[in-house]
Order: C-alpha cells, then structure tokens, then sequence
C-alpha cells in the first residue's frame, strides 16, 4: 500500500469537519438573529488621562535659529607696499592697539624714490624761476615797444607749462612720500592677533595678507535664515541661545552656555546657491566667548492665545494631518490644520484648526483606532466625555508636523 494515500484520507476528513463547524456556527447565528437576539458591540474603555481637551493656550511664536559667532569689530592687515618684511613680532592671541607698529617693510628703495622725486621737483621749481624772468622782461620790453605782443604771449605758454611740470613733480614726491610711510604697517583697531600669516623676512606683494584682528568686545551671532522664515524677523527681537565652549573647572568634555542675544540687522540680500538671509544677533554678552564658535537656539517672534495640543495626538498616517476626536462616545477622524509648535515641560505641543473649543481628543498615548469605534471612560461607565489637565503655557515653532 501507498504511503500517501493514509495521510490524503486524513486531509480530507479534517476539511469535512472543519467544514461542518463553519456552517453549524452560520446557522446558529441565523436562528439568533432571527430570533431577534441583540449582538453585541464591542467597546473601548478609557482612562481619564486617554481623552484631551481642546482648548486656547498662551503661546509663543519662536523660529529655531542657529549659526556661528563673529566678532563685530575685525580686520585683516594688508601690504599696501611690496618689500621684504621685517619687523613683525607680534603672535596669535596678542593684544593690539590701534595705530600699533606691528611690522615693517624694508624701506632702502622707496626712500631713494622720494629722493628721486624731490630731485625731480626741485629741476622742475629752477626751470619754472628762469621761464618767469623771461617772462617778466618780454613784458617791459612789450610795454617800452621793442617786442611785439605775440612774443609775451608765447613767453607766457612757456612758463605756464614750466609751473605745470612743477605741480606734477611736487605730486610725485608725495605719492613717493606716501609709500615710504606705508612701509609701516600698524593695526587698524584695538584687539587680539587671531592669525598670522606671514613670518619675518618673506617678501610680501601689494594686498598680501599679514595678520588678521579681532575686537571681541562686541561680538554677535551670524545666522542663516529661509527666505520663507527671515519675512518674520524684525530688528530688536530677542533670542535666547545655547553656545558652545569649552572645558570649565570641574565639568566633564563640553558645556553649553546661556545667552540672551537681539536682533542687530538683517541682510537686504539673499545669499546666493541658497537663497537663505543673513540675519545678525548681538549678543548681550561677550565675556568668555570665541570667534567661530557654533550657537543655536530660539528667535521669539511673536505671543499669542491660541488653540493647541500635544504634537503626539496629531497622526499623519493619512494625507491629511488629523485627529482621533470623540463624539456621541464614538471615535471620529477629524481632519485639522497645524502651526506652531511648542515645549511644555519636556512636551511638544502644535497648534490646530478645524476643531471647536472644548472638543475631546484621544491623546497620542492611545493609538490608532478605527472611525466609529464605540468608547467609554473607566470610571464613568458611559461614553467618554472630555477630561484632561489644562496647559498654561507653552513656546513654540513655525514648523508643522
């Protein structure tokens, strides 16, 4: 006999049987319907804490922000003069003052040019004297008849050209003068050596770089803003900020320091590849804090009593942002529109429209449920009416979910 026939006849007898149950439970659910036997629905209890209510809140309207310190005041001293540089003690972190000698450029070529020049002007000054007493003889000889006017004349073109040829050399020597002096170079502004960029004995060119100095007495934040969220920022705003630093006595790795900032200026133009505004905050302190270092934190733009909820009880498992509102003790989808966003001890709370003041909201804690599922509280052994805590205040962002 075949192995596989016994297995076959036990298949088939389960199928009949299996079979046979599904259409006696069919039928017995006939007859109580029939019969007029009521079904019963199933119904979801929930706690108190399960059910929010709707209802306005004192908001603030913040936008998150985030950017890298700089000093106000800051300069980058150049070579106005090409020659080999000497002179240039000082070092990064050294204090400056404005109008400190902090290097020198070999002066052996320019000094010789002045000279030059003034050689120039002085050749210049002889010729302009000797044509002037040319000029003033033809023009006795003019007025006692021995010369004739166009003689004075061309007299007079000679030595206006010689005085010309002097004005041009005395300019030389000035501009001899001036590259001498800028042989010198001195710091701009008070501050601190943040780099130095050259050593002792290099030759520089014209415009090249020697130190660069920063003021950090005055220091602010440079943000970068969406064009879509700098339509809201207006000088003097206030902001609160978290910038980083580093090592404190008896503190572990980095720390994070508060510092309230405004808003100083705003870019006219947007930057250009990322269309983001530029948006400076002056820091209501500076003591500590470095050029370069990274802040973030808030930009308040503005207060307001508005209609909000935890962002946790928004689901946006749908097209369409909504919540699980109950009504008539049953769970209904309502569809809302949501803006600021806000946190309340250690809870993100969103704005919402499309619901009245007062209604009732299953909270995030509960889950989905399905439209139309019948519900009820604990403790109130009929349908869910609202129950939950009221929030006084929250902060919050223009972001939705």
């Amino acid at each position: 006999m075949k192995r596989w026939i016994p297995w076959t006849i036990a298949v088939v007898a389960i199928a009949v049987l299996a079979g046979g149950t599904l259409r006696a439970v069919k039928a017995r659910k006939a007859q109580a319907v029939q019969a007029g036997a009521p079904v019963a629905e199933a119904v979801v209890t929930l706690l108190p804490a399960d059910v929010l209510r709707l209802k306005a809140i004192d908001m603030t309207q913040t936008l998150p922000i985030s950017g890298t310190l700089r000093a106000v005041e800051s300069a980058v001293v150049k070579a106005k003069v090409a020659g080999e540089l000497s002179g240039l003690a000082v070092r990064e972190g050294d204090t400056v003052k404005a109008g400190q000698v902090i290097a020198r450029i070999d002066s052996i070529e320019y000094a010789s040019r002045v000279r030059q020049a003034q050689e120039q002007a002085d050749s210049a000054a002889a010729q302009a004297e000797v044509l002037q007493r040319s000029y003033d003889n033809n023009k006795a000889l003019v007025d006692q008849g021995f010369i004739s006017r166009t003689a004075l004349d061309t007299s007079l073109s000679s030595l206006n050209a010689a005085r010309a040829t002097h004005r041009a050399a005395l300019a030389g020597v000035e501009v001899a003068r001036k590259a001498l002096t800028d042989t010198v170079v001195r710091s701009p502004i008070d501050g601190q050596v943040a780099a130095r960029l050259v050593q002792p004995g290099e030759r520089v060119a014209v415009d090249g770089k020697l130190i660069e100095v920063v003021d950090l007495r005055s220091i602010e934040l440079e943000a970068a803003l969406s064009a879509a969220d700098s339509v809201a920022v207006r000088v003097g705003q206030r902001a609160s900020l978290q910038v980083e630093s580093s090592s404190v006595p008896g503190a572990a790795g980095k720390t994070d320091r508060q510092v309230d900032a405004t808003v100083a200026r705003i870019n006219p133009s947007a930057q250009a590849g990322s269309r983001s505004v530029l948006v400076y905050l002056a820091l209501d302190r500076s003591e500590g804090f470095r050029q370069g270092l990274f802040a973030q934190g808030s930009l308040e733009l503005g207060r307001g009593k508005e209609m909000a909820l935890p962002l946790s009880a928004v689901r946006v498992d749908k097209p369409e942002p909504y919540v699980q509102a109950i009504i008539d003790g049953r769970v209904r989808h309502r569809a809302v529109k949501t803006g600021w966003r806000g946190q309340v001890d250690g809870q993100t709370y969103v704005t919402v429209s499309g619901l009245d003041e007062g209604a009732s909201v299953l909270s995030g804690s509960v889950g989905p449920m399905r439209d139309g599922t019948a519900v009820r509280l604990a403790d109130a052994g009929g349908p869910a009416a609202a129950a939950a805590p009221a929030v006084a205040t929250s902060t919050g962002s223009r972001t939705a979910p």
